[in-house]
Order: structure tokens, then C-alpha cells, then sequence
């Protein structure tokens, strides 16, 4: 599946208020779900030694679906295209490793 492809048919599930004008409830969910995802490997450290069982990762990736989803709401939301910005994203680190500054910090490095 391609990312214009699954924006468009997450965006048949979007039930919040206001949507196509709420950028807000998007990335209050994308937060929390980046949370559980960290939540989930904190405690693969902390209980299971750092090994990545494979309910565990079962787990991690319907999580990661959900990040997912609440980035494609947040990309629609700001008429952005899921597609442009995976492409955006990855001339950038391409520009950066030919730069030799994919390690530091700072976005338009």
C-alpha cells in the first residue's frame, strides 16, 4: 500500500470534532500513542531484558498502525500529502548523509 493511498481510506475513520478543521485532536492523539509505543518498549527493558518477544512486537506494530493513523489525520488536516512528506523526508537524509551531518541536532541542518 502506498502512503496516498492509505491517507486517503484512514481518512473514511475519521470521527472527531470538527474534522478537516482540527489539526489539534490529531496531534493530541499522535502524542499519545507515541507514548504507548514508548511505554511498550520501556517495559520490554525494564521486565524482559530488552528481548522483543513476538506478542511484543505483535503489539508494537498495532501501535505503530495507530501513530500511523493519527499522522495521516494530522497531514490531511493540514493539506499535506503523506506521500510528498516521506519523500520530503527522505531527500532530506540524503542530503545530510552526502553532507556527512546525519549525526547533531537542529532540523534544517
Amino acid at each position: 500500500m502506498d502512503f496516498g493511498h492509505y491517507q486517503v481510506r484512514s481518512r473514511e475513520t475519521a470521527r472527531y470534532p470538527d474534522v478537516g478543521c482540527n489539526p489539534i485532536y490529531p496531534t493530541l492523539g499522535l502524542c499519545g500513542e507515541a507514548g504507548e509505543v514508548a511505554d511498550k518498549v520501556k517495559k520490554v527493558l525494564r521486565d524482559r531484558e530488552g528481548v522483543f518477544a513476538p506478542e511484543v512486537i505483535d503489539d508494537l506494530r498495532l501501535e505503530l498502525g495507530d501513530v500511523l493513523w493519527y499522522v495521516a489525520q494530522l497531514a490531511s488536516e493540514l493539506d499535506l500529502s503523506m506521500a510528498e512528506i516521506a519523500e520530503a523526508n527522505l531527500a532530506k537524509l540524503a542530503s545530510r548523509a552526502a553532507r556527512n551531518v546525519i549525526g547533531g541536532s537542529g532540523d534544517r541542518r
